[in-house]
């Protein structure tokens, strides 16, 4: 048995160890990682929003991860709750993607059937690159108008998104590593389809109880072998790193 013992997160730079790690990306899809934050007990959010249970080191992980990814992928509901505006990443961040031949900002992916979208929300006004919306074609006409011009609609589902089409069209277009922010629902999707690569889980020391949702639920589907790939720790705080075995 393998012993893995928690890293001080001060004796490491999150954005340079991310961006080292290797993540090849499958045939006919991208890389996919799925970044998460619970409690000890499993909650994901207190009082409906998972900031209650970070902290700075889980905020410099989060900069690292979004630095990294060419496109973050994250559920319509999740967006709205947790105030999504564009993706911005720090001026040193922007050098280092372009050197490899990335944009200097990720972009923004949003996953909904329903469209409802608010269209004077900043991360469509204030965006550097319009998002991407997954959807469907039974989706609202109306609200398809209301986003005309702010964002590219494209229908992947008569009346369920197909995320495995969304993860096509995206390599299609040369995308190479996504971050999948949430919510729990649509990891539980990606996982139940297969196509989860690696979990990122900040683990905070917090007991919540209550009836918040585990950080990937939904359908069932096989259960997916990962490695533990480093584990850092911060005031009681995990940060562990996990790949497909």
């Amino acid at each position: 048995m393998r012993q893995l013992l928690p890293v001080p997160a001060a004796d490491v730079d999150p954005a340079a160890a991310h961006a080292a790690a290797a993540r090849p990306a499958p045939e006919g899809r991208p890389w996919v990682l799925a970044n998460m934050v619970a409690s000890a007990d499993g909650a994901t959010a207190v009082e409906g929003r998972s900031e209650g249970l970070g902290g700075p080191a889980d905020k410099a992980v989060f900069s690292a991860l979004r630095s990294v990814a060419d496109v973050i992928l994250v559920a319509a509901g999740t967006a709205r709750a947790e105030s999504y505006g564009p993706p911005r990443t720090p001026a040193d961040r922007r050098a280092e993607r372009e050197a490899r031949g990335q944009a200097p900002y990720p972009r923004l992916a949003l996953v909904t059937r329903s469209l409802d979208l608010d269209p004077t929300s900043a991360m469509f006004t204030e965006a550097t690159a319009p998002p991407v919306v997954f959807t469907v074609t039974s989706a609202p006409t109306a609200r398809r108008q209301a986003l005309d011009g702010l964002a590219e609609i494209v229908d992947v589902g008569d009346d369920g998104v197909d995320l495995a089409a969304a993860l096509g069209w995206l390599a299609d277009r040369g995308v190479a590593t996504v971050l999948c922010e949430g919510g729990p629902s649509l990891n539980g999707q990606l996982l139940a389809a297969g196509l989860v690569d690696e979990l990122d889980l900040t683990t905070s020391p917090l007991l919540v109880g209550g009836d918040s949702a585990r950080a990937a639920h939904g359908p069932d589907g096989e259960p997916l072998d990962v490695e533990l790939a480093h584990l850092w720790e911060a005031d009681g705080v995990l940060f562990a790193r996990y790949v497909r075995a």
